[in-house]
C-alpha cells in the first residue's frame, strides 16, 4: 500500500482502518489524521450518512462542512462489507493496519465477523479502539445511542442546564461526539506506546455515556460522596457573585471568572469606579457578598448596563486581576483575535488548488507541525489506489465495482 503524503507528527507511519459512521467515530479517526496516521475511511456504496447532513442546513451542494470537519485527511473506500469479497477486502486492509476504529454496534459487528475478539484472535498486533453509545457490557450495551440520548440526556447533563423556566437547552450538535472522538483518540494513542513495549494489541473503548459521566463528573461526585445533588442556579441569586454573567448596555454580555472572591472583588470594584464598595459592610467580605448576593448582583447588573462591553474590556484592562471573558456569538468567535493565534482555524488543501479554512483538533506538537493533508474525501475516491496497493488488478477492481462490492469514486458520489 502507497504510504499517505507526508505530514509529520508522532504518529506517522501508523495507518489506521477507520468502519464508522456520523461523528464520533470518524472525529476519533480525524484526530489521528492530525496527528499524522494515514486513516483509510470504509463507507459503505451509498456513503457515511453523516453526508446527509449538508441537506439538513440547506447549504451549497458543491461543500459539506459538517462531513468534512470530521472527515478530511482521510482516504475513502467505498465497500460492501456484507458480501464474501467485501469481507474479504476488509480483512486485506486489517493485515497491514496498526489500528481500526470503528463506531457500530456490537451486534452489528458481530454479524459482520468484526467484532473485537473475531479480528484480534486474527490481528494480534492490531489496535482495535471502538465507541459505544452505552458500553460494551450491561442491558443496553447494542443499544442504538446518539451524542443527545447517551452523552446529554442520559447523563444527566440536560437536566443540570435547565433554565429557571424548567426549559431543558438543546444541545449543539457534536459536542459529545467530538469529546468521545478525543478521548478514544488518546486511548488508541497509550495502545500504541504500549504495543511498542509489549508486542501486542489491545482493545481500547469508551462510550458517550462514559463520556458525559465524567464530563458531569463535579455534580455526580459530589452525590457519590456527600449524597447531595448541587441546585440549578439562578443568576440572580448565584452564590458567587463574581463568577456570574452580566449584560452590557450594547446588549453583549460578558463573564466574571473570579472564582477566587477575596482575590478579585477589590479589582473589580475599582475597575467598576465604585471603590467605596470596598468599604461597605455588606460585600468587604466574602460570607458578606454571599449573604448579600441578590443586592451585589442587582448592583452589578445596573452598573454594567450603563456601558458597553468595549467599555468594560478597556476598564479590566488596568486591572489584572479581573478575570472575565466576552460571552462570544458564533460570528465573534470567527472575529475574535486570539481565535487565529490560537490554532483553532486551520487551512486544508483542496483536492486541486488553493485551500479551505475548518475548525483544528486541540492539539499542537512542537516537534512536528502536522498539517491536515487533504478534504473529506468523497465516496470511494481512493477505492482503486488502496486497493491496487494491496494487490487486486484492474481486471478485478473492474469486476469489483460491476458486482457492486466497491464504489470507486464515479462522478456525483460526495
Amino acid at each position: 500500500m502507497s504510504a499517505a503524503s507526508h505530514t509529520g507528527g508522532p504518529l506517522e507511519g501508523i495507518r489506521v482502518v477507520e468502519l464508522a459512521v456520523w461523528i464520533a467515530g470518524p472525529a476519533a479517526a480525524l484526530v489521528l489524521a492530525d496527528w499524522g496516521a494515514d486513516v483509510i475511511k470504509v463507507e459503505p456504496l451509498d456513503g457515511d450518512p453523516n453526508r446527509s447532513f449538508k441537506y439538513l442546513f440547506g447549504g451549497d451542494p458543491d461543500t459539506n462542512p459538517v462531513f468534512e470537519l470530521d472527515n478530511r485527511g482521510k482516504r475513502g473506500i467505498a465497500v460492501d462489507i456484507r458480501s464474501s469479497e467485501g469481507a474479504g477486502i476488509m480483512e486485506r486492509l486489517l493485515v497491514d493496519a496498526d489500528v481500526f476504529v470503528t463506531n457500530l454496534r456490537p451486534g452489528a459487528l458481530q454479524r459482520a465477523g468484526l467484532d473485537a475478539p473475531t479480528v484480534m484472535a486474527r490481528h494480534p498486533r492490531l489496535v482495535y479502539g471502538h465507541i459505544t453509545g452505552y458500553g460494551t457490557e450491561g442491558p443496553d450495551a447494542d443499544r442504538a445511542a446518539y451524542d443527545l440520548a447517551a452523552f446529554w440526556s442520559r447523563t444527566g447533563i440536560a437536566d443540570t442546564l435547565r433554565t429557571p423556566d424548567g426549559q431543558v437547552p438543546v444541545q449543539r450538535g457534536g459536542m459529545g461526539d467530538h469529546a468521545t472522538g478525543m478521548t478514544l483518540a488518546g486511548g488508541v494513542a497509550a495502545a500504541l506506546f504500549q504495543r511498542e513495549r509489549t508486542g501486542r494489541g489491545e482493545l481500547v473503548t469508551t462510550s458517550l455515556l462514559r463520556q458525559g459521566v465524567y464530563m458531569l463528573g463535579f455534580d455526580l461526585n459530589v452525590a457519590l460522596d456527600w449524597g447531595r445533588t448541587a441546585p440549578l442556579v439562578d443568576r440572580r441569586r448565584a452564590p458567587n457573585p463574581m463568577a456570574n454573567n452580566y449584560t452590557c448596555a450594547d446588549g453583549r454580555t460578558l463573564w466574571l471568572v473570579g472564582v477566587a472572591s477575596d482575590r478579585h472583588w477589590p479589582p473589580l470594584a475599582r475597575a467598576m469606579g465604585h471603590p467605596e464598595w470596598l468599604d461597605d459592610e455588606r460585600f468587604s467580605t466574602e460570607r458578606g457578598r454571599f449573604k448579600n448576593r441578590e443586592e451585589l448582583i442587582a448592583l452589578l447588573d445596573a452598573e454594567f448596563a450603563t456601558r458597553d462591553l468595549d467599555h468594560w474590556a478597556a476598564a479590566f484592562a488596568g486591572e489584572p486581576d479581573v478575570f472575565w471573558a466576552p460571552v462570544n456569538s458564533i460570528e465573534d468567535v470567527l472575529a475574535d483575535p486570539q481565535i487565529g493565534p490560537s490554532g483553532a482555524i486551520v487551512d486544508v488543501p483542496e483536492r486541486h488548488d488553493g485551500s479551505r479554512q475548518m475548525v483544528a483538533t486541540p492539539i499542537d506538537f512542537a516537534g512536528a507541525s502536522p498539517r491536515p493533508r487533504r478534504v473529506a474525501p468523497d465516496i470511494g475516491e481512493h477505492s482503486r489506489d488502496v486497493l491496487a496497493a494491496l494487490g487486486y488488478d484492474d481486471a478485478a477492481l473492474d469486476a469489483l465495482v460491476a458486482s457492486g462490492v466497491i464504489g470507486d469514486g464515479s462522478p456525483g458520489a460526495t
